[in-house]
């Protein structure tokens, strides 16, 4: 089968597209004849060596085919296998059981999978499993979210951003959306009330004070958005720089402790099937769009991660699998 495989750490071009051995799955997998898959900015952290990576891999990337957003049909099951049968179509996420989505055929625990609605394209299910779960998770997680309450997510014209802005509308927020010049129409367009153009204003200088902070995309200190926020205001960081990242984990705590503005990492409930449930209803309903910038093969993943890293991708990019010229 084809696969992209990472041998090293380094640029999104050191990826590249080989036949490997289809896999076997165990007793207790299933096998997936994947369909599609998605990419996330963690796939361009992982396989530029960041700190997270190195602890399991510290000399390259643990796992040798990246790719954790996997839809696609059943095309074999363990005999412990209860859940699913062979042409079931499914999705799910990979980011703890190994990756290996940007691949034709995944072997999988079937408890990282749900079945896929037939209403919901296999295109829209592959945007889901990680970046529209972290954004659920971020916005609900610490304290529940208000109508009428402020937010203002960065990095809202990306994967987890567009996902975010959405989901903020849905409970009655007021959002703002901090991107580049080039994605705030598009940020309109899914529902944003107001824009920032983050080369034009700083969001950690105005006047405004926000109830709720997700910031996706962080390359400042966390003490810079203490400065907007409400008195009883929320920031949780989901993406960014290492520094910012650390500095949210070690301060951030610190600050909760001795204010009533709270800091700080939502951890990922990765196995949490009742978000994804809940993000495939909005969608039914109407309430929610994958916002995809673009469908690609597996030969294109390295140009469009480099695009991806770069903050050239409107909301996601879907890869889809081509089986003898079908997907």
């Amino acid at each position: 089968m084809k696969a992209i495989v990472c041998d090293r750490y380094g640029r999104p071009d050191t990826l590249r597209i080989e036949d490997v051995e289809r896999p076997v799955p165990l007793d207790d997998q299933v096998l997936v004849r994947v369909h599609t898959s998605s990419l996330n900015a963690a796939d361009a952290e992982i396989l530029s060596g960041a700190f997270s990576a190195r602890i399991s891999g510290p000399l390259k990337p643990r796992h040798r085919i990246p790719g954790s957003d996997v839809g696609g049909r059943v095309e074999e099951v363990g005999k412990n296998v209860k859940q699913f049968k062979k042409g079931d179509a499914v999705f799910g996420d990979l980011f703890t059981y190994g990756f290996g989505a940007f691949a034709e055929y995944v072997a999988v625990p079937e408890h990282a999978l749900m079945k896929k609605p037939d209403s919901i394209s296999f295109k829209d299910a592959a945007t889901l499993p990680q970046a529209a779960k972290i954004a659920l998770q971020g916005l609900r997680g610490k304290r529940p979210l208000m109508k009428g309450q402020k937010v203002l997510v960065n990095g809202a014209g990306g994967g987890m951003g567009t996902f975010a802005v959405q989901i903020a509308k849905y409970y009655g927020a007021e959002v703002t959306g901090v991107d580049s010049a080039r994605k705030l129409g598009m940020l309109r367009a899914v529902g944003a009330d107001h824009v920032i153009d983050f080369a034009q204003e700083d969001c950690t200088r105005g006047e405004e004070r926000y109830d709720l902070i997700l910031d996706t995309a962080s390359q400042r200190s966390i003490f810079d958005y203490r400065r907007v926020m409400a008195p009883h205001g929320i920031f949780v960081l989901v993406g960014g720089s290492r520094y910012a990242i650390f500095q949210a984990m070690l301060l951030g705590p610190l600050v909760s402790v001795a204010s009533r503005k709270k800091m700080g990492i939502n951890p990922m409930k990765v196995d949490n099937k009742r978000d994804l449930k809940f993000l495939l209803e909005l969608i039914e309903k109407g309430k929610l769009q994958p916002v995809i910038d673009r469908c690609i093969s597996l030969e294109e993943v390295p140009e469009a991660l480099m695009d991806l890293s770069k903050g050239l991708v409107n909301g996601k990019v879907v890869i889809e699998i081509q089986h003898g010229g079908v997907i």
